[in-house]
């Protein structure tokens, strides 16, 4: 039914029913018009426009329901759809937008990938130029700098080894820069290594404690699947660092019922309700490119693990970033001899 004939045909059983009652209802009307007749007309009316009011309502639900969709719809989290039920124009219209939303999702989805495979290059490519030029040119200049330490007299000597020193401190900075940018353990010991290497050298720069709880038995990956859980545990921990305001963050990888799961929790203040920035947003875009689900939500219980409540001071809940990436069955099974499981 279209929605011309819907809302005619509601209108008119109101009208109808309304014509019934003054029809067979012992009800006069005379002239000039009493109280009592007053009232009562007056008291039909309302009957009949809170009817029809009623009616109207019913008969438009499904565009209230679409207009509060297409106000609130988030192509990071897909999915939302509404039920098809029956025909008529607003049926129709009903599944031409979820045809629309299925479209958008994948463009949006395809586009993404394209952009986080154009930044991982761009990455890989400046950690490459880092690594070659600057690392070794700053290399050159330690070993100038020692040979003219060990040839000069005692007042220039302590001078060139401060300047010995900054340079080396800065040689280091360089080399965590390349491993941010592109973590080479990634490549060449996997996953688990990776993740202990981040948050090894994430608690020594931030002075946050850091616990890891990894699955000793946890299922081969594809590249694009470790790399994106790496970056979200980036991620996820900076945000801690930068925002949190936590003294504490457990970082947890484990897999269960086709999936590896992995777990970002700090005993911090908090997610805080529609806050959500380009960080957040392209950890959600970066597991839309493996078809993960990212969940962030307020920490459940009173701090981080099962030690955390006796020493947190009455602190809040703290943040949990969860991230489920999908196994392909090809290689879901455990791989006991790989090397890249283990550090």
């Amino acid at each position: 039914m279209s929605l011309f004939w819907r809302i005619f045909g509601l209108n008119a059983v109101v009208l109808g029913t309304a014509t019934a009652l003054l029809l067979w209802a012992p009800v006069t009307v005379s002239v000039p018009v009493v109280l009592t007749e007053a009232v009562i007309l007056v008291g039909g009316l309302v009957v009949m426009l809170v009817a029809n009011a009623a009616l109207l309502r019913w008969g438009l639900a499904p565009l209230d329901r679409l207009t509060r969709l297409m106000t609130t719809v988030d192509l990071l989290r897909p999915g939302q759809r509404l039920p098809v039920d029956g025909g008529g124009e607003v049926t129709e219209l009903i599944r031409t937008f979820n045809a629309m939303l299925d479209r958008l999702e994948h463009e949006r989805a395809t586009s993404s990938a394209r952009v986080l495979l154009a930044q991982e290059a761009e990455r890989r490519r400046i950690a490459q130029e880092l690594h070659d030029e600057v690392g070794q040119s700053m290399t050159a200049v330690l070993l100038a700098l020692k040979r003219a330490a060990d040839q000069a007299e005692a007042p220039l000597r302590d001078e060139l080894h401060q300047v010995q020193e900054i340079t080396r401190e800065s040689l280091d900075e360089v080399r965590r820069l390349v491993r941010r940018l592109r973590p080479g353990v990634l490549d060449d010991l996997g996953l688990v290594s990776a993740l202990t290497s981040l948050t090894s050298d994430f608690a020594t720069h931030t002075g946050l404690k850091v616990v890891r709880r990894f699955d000793a038995d946890l299922p081969a990956l594809d590249p694009e699947t470790e790399l994106v859980l790496y970056r979200v545990a980036q991620e996820g921990l900076t945000n801690a660092a930068r925002h949190a305001d936590a003294a504490r963050v457990e970082v947890a990888l484990t897999h269960g019922d086709g999936a590896v799961v992995l777990d970002i929790t700090d005993d911090g203040r908090g997610i805080k309700a529609a806050c959500e920035g380009a960080g957040i947003r392209g950890m959600r875009e970066r597991a839309l490119l493996i078809g993960g689900d990212l969940d962030i939500t307020d920490a459940p219980g009173t701090g981080v693990g099962s030690d955390s409540g006796s020493g947190s001071g009455g602190r809040s809940p703290g943040t949990r970033v969860r991230l489920t990436a999908p196994v392909t069955p090809s290689v879901a099974a455990p791989l006991p001899s790989n090397p890249r499981k283990h550090l």
